[in-house]
């Protein structure tokens, strides 16, 4: 096993997208579980803080060490299997999801969650419960992820096939292997019904599967994943639709959203989207330097994606040109993908206001100030105008795109300077507040890590907050996981007494 602790080495472990710095003793490459358990070994003994690190793709500074040390998930890297008949995968955190996807493909099969930077470990995917731009039609990470071999604090391997372990009236009793047996509580915590990344997942007689999955680094290491595949779509029609005025995109949305539940209720031949992206004014102009196709009068942009196959594809791209006549988009001006490397375009140009995003942070040297909340549907158009108000009432340069097929929301505001930075934090904090306010979350997709600990006091109070820390505890008793990730230090003091 590889350890370093030369700094100069291991500089890219102290960093995150979100340019979130930090710092650390020793980053520490196992290369399998043995391995592991010999760090949880030595940092028990030695009382250190362990953070666990993916490949850096993070946006709130999940992976970024506050001292202690690193454990990398690099060279855990294998598919161990891909089970065709069954339809699943195991593999270990270090995966890349791109390859991964690109090998279960080859097979006919689907992999749907798809972050939008996909040279992220599927490890990282399961401990923040990724999801992206099929979530709309397929969900999060964690309807996909079927068994987790666990390795907690204390070394103890701990293997979860989902239906296994059920908490019955908030509690589970455990039976470990050498005659361990713990006992968890569940506190009751009411969590908002919108696509939701913000804390650990608790429902009452919930799997301990999906404790896990979102507990970003702070429950256990997670050492192997087996997930559920599905069928390859034979066909995707996929398309990026331009239109004028930003009520027709809304919408738009709005009609489509409906009519793909009524699809999936009534299992009948419509439109059904898997995706659907919107991208502002702002994000356009950002996006026009490298695509100078799009058109001179598009104040908005929506990014729709269905599958499809060769009996229906001809009736669902007639009913996709009814509803783009029908909010005065021009589908001439729309561009339509009709092969692989078209899609690949189209997810790229997706793709690219992040990267555009990401690069200006690095330029300024701050840190990013992106909101990623969800609410409810009912309020989605009222929030977008609310969230470009107060972003032009304060004269900040802002981009606004998202999954607002989720009404889930990316504004990102784009100070010019350390001043401006401060007082987009206090407008991020307002946001956050509204969003809360409104039934919705702080974090629908990158969870909270160390980035959105403020702000995930104001979706809970302080009594469930320490709640959540004492369920951490119980299965991290020396408090040495993931520490700063979701609790700052104070509430794990807070927590034992």
């Amino acid at each position: 096993m590889i350890v370093k602790k030369d700094q100069d080495e291991i500089q890219n472990f102290l960093v995150d997208a979100a340019n979130v710095k930090g710092f650390c003793d020793a980053v520490y490459f196992p290369e399998n579980e043995n391995d592991v358990i010999e760090i949880f070994k030595i940092a028990g003994e030695q009382n250190l803080k362990i953070t666990i690190s993916g490949n850096g793709t993070g946006l709130t500074g999940a992976r970024v060490p506050k001292g202690g040390i690193v454990i990398s998930t690099e060279k855990l890297n294998k598919i161990l299997e891909i089970n065709s008949k069954e339809k699943f995968a195991i593999v270990q955190p270090g995966v890349l999801l791109k390859n991964f996807q690109e090998e279960v493909e080859k097979l006919n099969l689907f992999y749907p969650p798809d972050p939008t930077e996909r040279n992220c470990f599927i490890g990282a995917n399961v401990a923040t419960n990724a999801s992206g731009a099929k979530t709309f039609k397929y969900g999060a990470t964690r309807n996909f992820v079927t068994g987790l071999t666990i390795i907690l604090a204390n070394g103890k391997v701990l293997n979860l096939s989902r239906g296994e372990f059920k908490f019955q009236n908030s509690v589970l009793n455990l039976d470990l292997t050498d005659n361990l047996n713990l006992e968890f509580s569940l506190p009751k915590i009411k969590i908002p019904i919108v696509k939701n990344a913000a804390g650990y997942f608790i429902k009452e007689d919930m799997d301990l599967i999906d404790l896990f999955i979102g507990s970003e680094g702070t429950l256990g290491f997670i050492s192997e994943i087996k997930l559920k595949l599905i069928d390859l779509p034979e066909k995707i029609l996929s398309a990026v639709i331009f239109f004028d005025e930003e009520n027709n995109a809304f919408q738009f949305i709005n009609e489509a959203r409906e009519i793909s539940y009524t699809t999936r209720k009534a299992n009948k031949i419509n439109i059904d989207a898997r995706a659907l992206e919107f991208f502002d004014f702002n994000s356009l102009k950002l996006l026009k330097e490298d695509y100078p196709q799009i058109p001179e009068n598009a104040n908005a942009a929506v990014w729709f994606e269905q599958e499809i196959n060769s009996e229906n594809e001809e009736f669902i791209f007639e009913k996709l040109i009814e509803l783009i006549q029908k909010y005065n988009a021009n589908e001439n001006e729309a561009w339509f993908a009709s092969n692989k490397n078209e899609l690949e375009k189209f997810k790229d140009f997706r793709h690219a206001i992040s990267w555009k995003v990401s690069e200006f942070v690095a330029q300024k040297n701050i840190t990013k100030v992106g909101t990623d909340i969800a609410i409810p549907d009912s309020g989605f158009i009222d929030f977008y105008f609310y969230l470009k108000n107060i972003a032009e009432q304060n004269n900040f340069d802002y981009v606004i795109y998202g999954h607002f097929g989720n009404s889930h929301y990316h504004l990102n505001l784009l100070p010019k300077n350390q001043d401006e930075h401060k007082f987009a934090k206090e407008i991020y904090k307002q946001i956050c507040a509204e969003a809360v306010k409104s039934g919705g979350t702080i974090s629908a997709e990158h969870g909270i890590g160390k980035l959105k600990t403020e702000y995930f006091k104001l979706m809970y109070s302080e009594n469930e907050i320490r709640k959540m820390a004492k369920l951490k505890l119980q299965f991290d008793p020396k408090g040495i996981l993931g520490i700063g990730n979701i609790f700052e230090e104070e509430v794990l003091l807070k927590a034992r007494s």
